[in-house]
């Protein structure tokens, strides 16, 4: 054997091996990013289950071939675009967001493809081109918060045919929660319902003030207008609910969950149940720009009668066969 040949054979050696070693390597496990108003490390809720639900219909396990990288704005407007740097920089796969400022912060960032959960009208923001045809690197769902507002006014009369006062309590820092305050301006003189703003700001909202606020207003009756920064602290607005004795209406299930009165929006566990089916789209190829924004097909109306007894309130036989669920 000459020493040409034995050369020859010992570098085609080298590079079957490193072929071979190439071909074992486990392929890149894709990452998502998701950016969560508030604080649900130690007790994920129903969006996260959601989320993991829809993902796990396309095949993808968190922790087995799928990775996600949580970020908690823990109820803090001010930290929400910091940490979707942090998440920008890891070089996440896709991102998961739900507050209008993430969600414009990385459209302008035109690069990671963004499934969002959208309270607004996000044509009308200029976040997506169409329904129809989002253009650009965010797609999604909305979930028309924003548009029931009057059908929340007039299940709250219903349900409370003495009102006449009703308390909103709201991020007066908030783009969507501004929009939906004049949504409830625009609808209460026709039911006969005069509104009194209860404006709080973060990160540490004077939610006492308000209810008391409330109270001196002689507010019969609350409408909670639904915000990254005030659904960190649901479970406080509950509680404060229950010690007011303020009968309470809110635009997302988990208040109700959390002790709010009743609740009527969007389907909350197919909302990111859909979310987690978009993202899995993503991670196989797709572009936002293709796939059509979703609206609700479902609408759902809660009513917490535990929360109704503990603050005296009689919900009648005829508003209670509307409810979708009712928690006893």
């Amino acid at each position: 054997m000459n020493k040409g040949f034995l050369i020859s054979f010992v570098a085609t050696l080298i590079l079957c091996a490193v072929h071979t070693a190439d071909a074992q390597q486990p392929g890149k496990i894709p990452r998502i990013g998701y950016l969560l108003p508030a604080d649900e490390r130690n007790t994920p809720g129903l969006q996260i289950e959601a989320l993991h639900q829809g993902l796990r219909d396309l095949g993808y396990i968190e922790g087995k071939n799928v990775l996600i990288e949580y970020r908690y704005a823990e109820g803090k407007p001010d930290r929400r675009v910091s940490l979707l740097n942090e998440l920008l920089k890891l070089n996440v796969d896709v991102l998961v967001l739900v507050s209008i400022d993430s969600i414009r912060a990385a459209k302008q960032a035109a690069k990671t493809p963004v499934v969002m959960i959208a309270t607004v009208d996000p044509v009308a923001l200029g976040l997506v081109d169409s329904f129809a045809h989002p253009g650009g690197n965010v797609t999604g769902l909305t979930t028309l918060i924003r548009d029931l507002s009057g059908k929340r006014l007039e299940l709250l009369k219903e349900a409370l045919p003495g009102i006449s006062r009703v308390g909103v309590l709201w991020d007066a820092a908030g783009e969507g929660a501004t929009i939906s305050f004049k949504e409830y301006e625009a609808t209460a003189p026709a039911l006969k319902i005069q509104l009194q703003s209860l404006e709080v700001r973060g990160p540490d909202p004077d939610l006492e003030g308000a209810f008391q606020a409330a109270a001196k207003g002689r507010a019969n009756a609350l409408v909670v207008i639904s915000s990254g920064m005030l659904n960190g602290y649901r479970k406080q607005i509950g509680d404060l609910v229950i010690k007011n004795r303020l009968p309470s209406m809110h635009e997302q299930s988990f208040s109700v969950d959390a002790g709010g009165l009743m609740s009527y929006s969007a389907d909350d566990g197919e909302i990111y149940r859909r979310a987690g089916v978009f993202v899995g789209k993503i991670l196989r190829g797709a572009k936002p720009a293709g796939l059509p924004v979703e609206q609700p097909k479902k609408f759902e109306f809660l009513i917490n009668l535990k929360t109704a007894k503990q603050i005296g309130v009689t919900i009648s036989p005829n508003v209670l066969a509307r409810a979708d669920k009712v928690i006893r």
